[in-house]
């Protein structure tokens, strides 16, 4: 078998030939010989094919931990893991789109709108076992200014989720939330909310608890929201469903989380601000209401009118194998 020296499967599988040996390092990518007194590496032509994978993967911004995966799998898996990875990527870029429009504003003073002093939000909430679940380890939150729903798992799930939820409480009881100031307040909540959810872990004695978080904050005049895991966020508007978030997962497919409150490093939940209109019906819920109901069914719900209590009693018509939660809240004139 003829063998190519590292310099010119480099210049083929335009990789470089110190991203080779950092991919031999990491049993990304093994030569095919490496001489046992130079230590030179040799590569086949058979291997340019995932040579090239490696450097799209990397051109496409995938970590190393994602590429290795994807190599491992057959093509038809590797293409659908690869189009998972994009939409994550493409959610994620939307939402710090907005985030930068909105700084954008905020440091120009071109935000062109005076507080929606005479606006509130009204709101109702349920959750429930489901059918299958021998216990309801979800937690909701439904106050003045603030909406939240978790979504535990493990051992102390319950505990995890009411510890998270519990840590966010105090945006609701605040005098003031000044638009400007509230993505720090909700990311300073989250990072509380991972400590507090660490201390149920320690407690309980393992690794495998946590939760999803995710809220909306009411500022008087925009929307905020803090979201980490695969609970949603829904918005009603002139009769059109739209999603404010994206399920923090390693693959559609997957029900395993790439993102969560574990306990272990600092979160990064996802930030948004969003401007309300008058007549916005939102929807926060578990994942218990989305894997039963489809969002077509979610939207005619809404839009006739109705709450939390119709959309868990949806998931119970679907079988509801996981535990239900649901806050609905709507944008009206103040009285």
């Amino acid at each position: 078998m003829e063998l190519l020296t590292i310099g010119a499967f480099a210049r083929m599988s335009r990789l470089s030939p110190k991203a080779l040996r950092l991919y031999d390092e990491l049993d990304l990518l093994r030569p095919a010989r490496v001489d046992p007194g130079t230590g030179y590496r040799y590569y086949s032509a058979g291997q340019l094919g995932r040579a090239r994978l490696v450097a799209w993967l990397r051109r496409l911004g995938m970590p190393l931990a994602g590429i290795r995966a994807v190599c491992a799998l057959e093509p038809a898996e590797a293409a659908r893991e690869i189009g998972a990875y994009w939409a994550r990527v493409e959610a994620e870029t939307a939402v710090r789109r907005d985030l930068a429009a909105f700084l954008v504003d905020q440091l120009t003073g071109e935000s062109g709108r005076e507080p929606m002093t005479m606006w509130e939000l009204r709101h109702s909430a349920h959750t429930d076992r489901g059918l299958v679940r021998p216990a309801n380890q979800d937690t909701l939150y439904a106050g003045r200014r603030l909406l939240a729903v978790a979504d535990g798992f493990g051992p102390a799930g319950l505990a995890a989720s009411g510890a998270a939820v519990a840590a966010l409480r105090f945006l609701d009881e605040a005098e003031s939330l000044p638009a400007e100031g509230v993505l720090g307040a909700l990311e300073d909540a989250v990072r509380a909310a991972g400590a507090a959810v660490a201390a149920v872990a320690e407690l309980a004695g393992t690794n495998e608890v946590g939760t999803t978080l995710t809220a909306l904050l009411w500022t008087g005049s925009r929307m905020a929201l803090a979201h980490i895991g695969d609970s949603r966020v829904y918005l009603l508007r002139d009769g059109s469903l739209h999603r404010f978030t994206q399920d923090h997962r390693v693959s559609p497919e997957s029900p395993m989380l790439h993102k969560a409150l574990t306990g272990g490093a600092d979160p990064v939940p996802d930030l948004r601000v969003q401007e309300p209109v008058p007549g916005d019906r939102y929807l926060l819920c578990s994942d218990g209401l989305t894997e039963a109901v489809p969002d077509a069914r979610i939207r005619e719900l809404l839009a006739s009118g109705s709450g939390p209590r119709e959309l868990v009693a949806a998931a119970l018509s679907a079988g509801a194998p996981d535990n239900v939660t649901c806050v609905v809240a709507d944008l009206h004139a103040a009285v």
